[in-house]
């Protein structure tokens, strides 16, 4: 699979400019506010169209439409996204509010108000740890898709993904970072309206076939309300149930959307509350949307490749990115590897950015104060920085967005010599940390007599239990946010209670 060079010349030409964008916009980059939260004054719509572009992964984009095209497949999907609307509802009433309280840089931090400074950093290098993991093993997916494209080897490409994304967000901060997302959304999603209108066309019925096709292979069922099936309960096993979705789904948003230092981020940019709110809002109305156009290209792929031209493929993730090389017209080949790519670098910029961010908020800063006043933690925390801090603060995250960059290359280098098993896994325990941040923040949020070791119990916990059930059971993943965070909240809970009966009954 090749592309012509003039589609080679469009695709390296949009990375190019998404480096020159990233340098013009960190021109005036002089504080650690203005690099990390864009001087806590970008529009709610770039919020909204930086939230879905990050979540939206170069996986996403070639994956969903696998879904729908898959032999069994259909539409059972959308259920995961009414899900994420749900929970997206309860984060902009519930932690949004939470979030934008004082001039916090870092999700974590809250945690350091009601428990202390070490479940903060507990909670943080978790954070750091799976986003870095996660993120590098996305790398490394990504350069796979340019491999193919470019005829290059996979180190190489990965590499050149990585080096890309650090430049840009190296110089412009999350500025850069989110205006840059504004502009790979509205690339990608052309790049599916376009991909699905073309197909359409190679149908003699058009639109009226693809329909038909639809129905009669049952690709547009939705939903599926089944508790039960003939053997197991189908709504702990199966992924793409109603309950597993809405249930799942909901619980899982806020994990990634009410705790991850990625998403809260651009909570904490936004100009006010009423703007972050918007922002999250309308984000689960759009990825709804979303889901639902690469489902439908994935309906039209498997017409395509069944009534119009039929081949087999032996992963259905592969067949978007084979049409687009094999029939779409030159230019608009280049448009649309440029709109993957797109997905990827607008997920690895975001992670760049939000783990300098956590790294110099949670670790640096109050060390540095720390040992600059003899300072405690707390005291550390409540400290304002003053300009010759702020300037060497904006030094080290700059520092930092280049070694987590060069971390997350390394780890998709590496994954290149592991197994798919061994890269499904990695993902796996990566994603664990939705549901157990959720349950320390609940525990935080809900609870009076919980405390930090107790917390501490509580993380632990839901990391031991996620790790048994994921590779002990046939448990769907949609559950796995819900098991991590009631796990970490109910052993937090308990673990603080019975520290505390032991304390009484000792004095």
């Amino acid at each position: 699979m090749a592309i012509s060079s003039f589609d080679l010349a469009v695709l390296v030409i949009y990375m190019l400019a998404m480096v020159a964008f990233g340098l013009w916009v960190g021109r005036d980059q002089k504080d650690l506010a203005g690099y990390l939260l864009g001087g806590r004054d970008m529009p709610w719509w770039s919020i909204l169209g930086s939230i879905v572009a990050t979540e939206t992964s170069t996986a996403t984009f070639l994956s969903v439409p696998g879904i729908a095209f898959a032999v069994d497949g259909d539409m059972r999907f959308l259920q995961l996204g009414l899900g994420l609307v749900i929970g997206r509802l309860v984060v902009a009433v519930v932690l949004v509010p939470l979030f934008r309280r004082g001039e916090i840089f870092s999700a974590y931090e809250i945690l350091n108000t009601r428990f202390g400074g070490a479940s903060k950093r507990f909670a943080s290098l978790l954070f750091l740890v799976t986003r870095n993991l996660g993120d590098g093993l996305r790398l490394f997916l990504a350069g796979i898709a340019l491999e193919k494209v470019l005829s290059v080897d996979l180190v190489s490409c990965i590499v050149i993904l990585g080096v890309f994304t650090i430049i840009y967000t190296f110089f412009g901060g999350i500025k850069a970072v989110i205006w840059s997302d504004c502009i790979q959304l509205v690339v990608y999603m052309v790049g599916g309206v376009l991909s699905l209108m073309i197909l359409v066309r190679y149908f003699p019925g058009g639109w009226q076939q693809l329909v038909e096709f639809g129905q009669e292979t049952g690709r547009f069922h939705v939903f599926d309300f089944r508790v039960r099936s003939t053997e197991t309960f189908s709504v702990l096993t199966e992924p793409f149930t109603f309950w597993s979705g809405v249930i799942g789904g909901a619980v899982l948003t806020l994990g990634t959307h009410g705790t991850d230092q990625m998403i809260v981020q651009r909570y904490l940019a936004a100009r006010s509350t009423a703007d972050a709110q918007r922002a999250v809002v309308a984000s689960g109305v759009v990825v709804l949307i979303q889901f639902a156009l690469f489902l439908l290209l994935g309906v039209a792929l498997a017409c395509f490749y069944s009534q119009i031209h039929p081949r087999a493929f032996e992963h259905n993730d592969e067949v978007f990115a084979a049409f687009i090389v094999d029939y779409l017209p030159v230019g608009l080949v280049g448009l649309t590897l440029a709109a993957v790519f797109a997905a990827a670098m607008s997920t690895l910029s975001s992670s760049l950015n939000s783990s300098a961010s956590a790294a110099v908020s949670d670790f640096y800063q109050p060390w540095l104060l720390a040992r600059r006043n003899g300072l405690t933690d707390k005291e550390a925390e409540e400290k304002s920085s003053d300009d010759e801090m702020s300037g060497n603060l904006l030094g080290v995250s700059r520092k930092l967005t280049i070694a987590f960059g060069l971390i997350q290359i390394a780890i998709g280098i590496g994954a290149s010599y592991l197994s798919s098993s061994v890269i499904s896994d990695a993902l796996a325990i990566a994603g664990f940390t939705a549901g157990i941040l959720l349950g320390v923040f609940l525990l935080g949020i809900l609870t009076n007599s919980a405390h930090q070791r107790g917390a501490l119990i509580g993380m632990v916990s839901g990391m031991i239990v996620l790790t048994a059930i994921k590779f002990g059971t046939s448990v769907a993943w949609p559950w796995l946010a819900i098991i991590g965070s009631v796990t970490t909240f109910t052993a937090g809970y308990l673990a603080s209670r019975l520290v505390s009966a032991g304390q009484r009954a000792n004095n």
